[in-house]
């Protein structure tokens, strides 16, 4: 069983893996250890990961990159038309109410939103782990960024089931890392908490969370998050300032041309990487537009001076943090810096200034993410024994209730989760009514959620309610829960009645006696009926379903051209060989119709055999495989066949020497046995030269006679023949007591045939 953890970014994934008592972060098709977070479009079938990677400029309108950003939103999201869209190339539009894009896909224009995209992506994660591991995978933890709402969140979950996925959890990407940190720490106190702050900058956003840990358990204080800052931004800034130079330079405007900017934008990538490393960074571009190269050179400080504000703009977050965990500079222990953007100096003595400390490294910037989401996940699967410790999360957006005005109520809405309220966390509420009701779930404060966000998560409606049976309003408990994955639920509704109930106790004197008592005794379960923000099932199962034809066909279009690649490198590699090392193992009345056949399948695959099914390069491969394999074997044949004859030779050699040899361990073996090894040798020897004989009378060209594995099946029955033989143990010596006991005896004899002398002698004198 697979326990699984993706850290979802905007950028680039990491899969983790728990195995072999560790966490590993698997590596995919190309061994990179992330993988790009893309999309593409053919006009045969789609581009995941890596392979999307290649073609981000080439087939831009079709690439789609930001899955994460998408997730959840609507086409006429003013934070998606004013943010996102600049980042994303292809045709954003509207699907099923979410947004999603167009795109050019087997030839003709398709539109998927954005839970089929990230549903897609998913699919390639899956695929990558379990080439990894060998095996199926199922069971997942996926993180996301603590300001992710309702809406966001159950598109992920969507995603995730429409791509085979069973997500147990949907984590805050900082509360993995705090994981990660904690549970390998030996020296956690046990009272006063070690409080870390944790700080995420990403590629699209800047996460921070002050996490306190004692001995066997982290707690979420606070977080804070800037939706907008991460490392696009200061890619941006870099491209900005070299699109000015070029154009005043070069007299070129890469504004004009989408695949100059892209081309730009990835330079741009590349400069701030270098310059994370080094005081300077050369910026070659060849081909940018208009068949023009650019270059130039961009200095650490000149680019520190450009994203000055987007620096100031750290400080503010931190600030806010600390703020709602209500803590304060002095009340935190140590620091740690996640994501990649981390790296840039600049962002690193801003951090370090603020707390006054250094920046602890701990934490792989790049996998800590990953590592703990794969933590959470065995810790969640039955089938994995981790260290006990418990992670408490936190919500990050209060939920409240809202509901229409009864007599009975003095308020129309309640917070049923506030700010920072564990997760998981369930309630029960209390209403009188007589009649049914409807309750709609919202966001407390719509103006802390990213801009275009619809506060609203849900409505419920409880059903079959009725007055007490004193004709009272009845009381009804509702059971509210904020989930695991940060997604709230009215999960059941009953009412319950005042009644005398009977019960034995037990009185001081230690008699039974039965007691009177009025308790809230439950009557009956209420129906809900409720209406969310999560996809309607059927566009989940018809999503499931075209993903899944989707997938068929990129495997068929994938085999269909392992099978083309498999027939162009026969013919060129044959083609070759037929007329170099393999011409003397084919008939010359064979030879030049199989050249002239490989000349024509090699020329065919581009002409019209460029775009065939796969049966019909298996033909053609089959057919040709028909002449040139016998040829193949021929030549192997010729090869092998003298080493299996000198490794036969050896064998008999070998054998035949330990039994004729004077060596005291074979001392025992009767002489027959020896000689039996002999002749079996010498028959096997005799065997070999008249084989080889015969072999020798028979072309190159033609079936073999004597074949490689004939001869290695003699040498095991030669070895198999004497092995028994050679190794049979010598008897077992008598033991030295019975030596001695037979000493005596042989002592007597001795005498007695001494006697028998002297009687003789005595007679011979007389």
């Amino acid at each position: 069983m697979s326990v699984v953890g993706i850290d979802l970014g905007n950028l680039q994934s990491v899969i983790s893996v728990a195995r072999n008592r560790g966490i590993d972060v698997i590596c995919n098709e190309v061994s990179n250890r992330a993988t790009p977070s893309l999309v593409s479009f053919g006009v045969q079938q789609r581009y995941l990961g890596e392979a999307a990677k290649t073609q981000e400029v080439s087939n831009y309108k079709n690439t789609v990159g930001s899955l994460k950003r998408l997730a959840g939103r609507t086409l006429s999201d003013p934070d998606l038309q004013e943010f996102e869209k600049k980042f994303i190339a292809g045709e954003l539009v509207d699907v099923d109410g979410q947004v999603g894009v167009k795109v050019n896909y087997l030839g003709e224009s398709q539109s998927f939103s954005n839970v089929q995209l990230l549903a897609m992506y998913l699919s390639k994660l899956k695929e990558i782990t379990a080439n990894e591991i060998n095996g199926p995978v199922s069971d997942c933890v996926i993180t996301v960024p603590g300001w992710f709402t309702e809406v966001q969140r159950r598109a992920i979950m969507s995603a995730s089931q429409i791509a085979g996925l069973n997500c147990l959890r949907l984590v805050n990407d900082l509360t993995a890392a705090a994981l990660g940190y904690g549970i390998t720490k030996t020296d956690l106190p046990e009272d006063k908490p070690r409080t870390v702050a944790f700080v995420d900058v990403g590629h699209s956003d800047y996460s921070v969370a002050i996490v306190s840990f004692v001995k066997g358990q982290l707690t979420v204080r606070g977080s804070a998050f800037d939706k907008h800052f991460g490392g696009r931004n200061f890619d941006a800034v870099i491209a900005e300032h070299l699109a000015t130079e070029f154009k005043e330079k070069f007299k070129i405007d890469v504004y004009t041309n989408q695949k100059a900017l892209l081309r730009l934008m990835v330079a741009s990538e590349r400069c701030k990487k270098v310059l994370s490393a080094n005081p300077q960074a050369p910026v070659n571009i060849e081909s940018i537009m208009d068949d023009r190269d650019v270059q130039t050179i961009v200095n650490r400080t000149d680019f520190e001076e450009w994203a000055a504000p987007l620096f100031t703009r750290t400080e503010d977050t931190l600030r806010k943090a600390l703020e709602n965990a209500g803590l304060t500079v002095e009340d935190i222990d140590a620091v740690e810096m996640v994501g990649g953007s981390t790296r840039i100096p600049a962002i690193k003595t801003t951090i370090s200034n603020f707390f006054g400390k250094p920046i602890s490294t701990t934490l792989n910037q790049d996998e800590a993410v990953s590592r703990g989401a794969a933590l959470q996940c065995a810790m969640l699967s039955p089938v994995f024994k981790v260290r006990d410790f418990r992670v408490g999360d936190i919500c990050s957006h209060p939920i409240k209730l809202e509901w229409t005005k009864s007599p009975e109520d003095e308020d129309t809405e309640i917070v049923v989760f506030d700010n920072n309220n564990s997760i998981p966390s369930t309630k029960m509420l209390t209403f009188h009514r007589s009649e049914p009701f409807t309750l709609e779930a919202k966001y407390a404060v719509p103006e802390a959620l990213p801009r275009g966000i619809n506060p609203w998560l849900g409505q419920y409606t409880i059903k079959d309610v009725k007055p007490a049976s004193n004709g009272e309003p009845a009381q009804i408990k509702v059971k509210v829960r904020l989930n695991i994955h940060g997604i709230m639920s009215v999960e059941s509704a009953h009412t319950v009645e005042e009644k005398v109930v009977e019960e034995e106790v037990t009185n001081k004197d230690g008699e039974k006696e039965t007691k009177k008592t009025k308790k809230l005794v439950k009557t009956g379960d209420l129906t809900i009926v409720s209406g969310t923000t999560s996809l309607p099932h059927n566009l989940v199962d018809q999503y499931t379903e075209k993903e899944s034809q989707m997938v068929a066909t990129d495997k068929l279009i994938m085999a269909t051209e392992a099978a083309k690649n498999s027939l162009e490198e026969y013919g060129y590699d044959m083609r070759d060989k037929i007329v170099g090392p393999l011409s003397e193992y084919i008939d010359a009345s064979v030879k030049d119709k199989f050249v002239e056949d490989l000349n024509t399948v090699v020329d065919w695959i581009y002409d019209e055999g460029y775009d065939q099914p796969k049966s019909v390069y298996v033909e053609k491969l089959d057919a040709l495989k028909a002449v040139g394999t016998p040829v193949v074997e021929r030549y192997r044949e010729a090869e092998e066949r003298p080493r299996a004859a000198n490794s036969l030779r050896e064998a008999i050699q070998r054998v035949t020497q330990e039994a004729m040899s004077g060596d005291d361990k074979y001392s025992h073996i009767p002489a027959q046995d020896k000689q039996d090894i002999v002749d079996r040798g010498d028959r096997a020897r005799r065997w070999l030269d008249e084989q080889l004989a015969k072999q020798e009378k028979v072309p190159k060209c033609e079936t073999p006679v004597l074949f490689a594995r004939d001869i290695a099946k003699e040498e095991e029955a030669v070895v198999a023949f004497a092995t028994p033989i050679l190794n049979k143990p010598k008897p077992i010596p008598k033991p030295a007591a019975e030596e001695s006991a037979d000493a005596p005896m042989a002592d007597a004899d001795e005498k007695k045939e001494d006697a028998k002398e002297e009687k003789k002698d005595e007679m011979d004198i007389d």
